[in-house]
């Protein structure tokens, strides 16, 4: 009986030692908030050049083939592509910065091939070039790609990204695509 009643009473106290905010954070027993991760740094805004909506074309051509709208989200911690081809499985891909390495990481998600994992960072002192690193698919033989993606940000406010294919670990690079990002809707 007494245990019963031991146990009862910490149920009730319970509440009392966790108090919610407007918001649901909850407050130690002296009130005070956990501390709050912070994406604010100027590392976190490497890749912002590329936030934005934009119509897809092969570099060269003047006829897009999809739309893309990347946001910021998470409180500036997380860049979100959606990708949206006129003819074709759409894709999303979550970025971000691993502060602790200061290596950026990117998930895309997609009809084909599924599930890809980039890495890599920024390149040069200007801020405005990202170089992602991954494996993407198999070649004619079967040997897993190492697909590089160098996104650029350019004077005319267009963002070009470059792809190119290895599969010889990276001792070789063969242009894969080669796509130019414009502003949409125009400006």
């Amino acid at each position: 009986m007494m245990k019963a009643l031991l146990t009862a009473a910490a149920l009730l106290a319970a509440p009392a030692a966790m108090a919610q905010d407007e918001n649901g954070a909850g407050e130690d027993a002296e009130g005070s908030q956990p501390a709050k991760a912070s994406c604010d740094g100027i590392e976190f805004r490497a890749f912002d050049f590329w936030i934005g909506r934009w119509t897809v074309a092969n570099n060269g051509e003047a006829l897009p083939f999809a739309m893309n709208h990347i946001e910021s989200v998470a409180e500036g911690c997380v860049i979100r592509e959606t990708y949206t081809p006129m003819d074709g499985p759409m894709g999303v891909s979550m970025t971000t910065l691993e502060p602790d390495t200061g290596v950026w990481h990117q998930q895309w998600v997609g009809g084909v091939p599924g599930r890809v994992h980039f890495q890599g960072g920024p390149v040069g002192d200007l801020g405005d070039t990202m170089v992602l690193t991954g494996f993407w698919g198999t070649d004619n033989n079967g040997v897993p790609r190492l697909v590089r993606m160098t996104y650029t940000y350019r004077e005319d406010g267009t963002v070009r990204q470059l792809g190119e294919a290895s599969s010889d670990q990276g001792t070789s690079w063969q242009v894969s695509f080669d796509l130019i990002y414009t502003p949409y809707p125009p400006q």
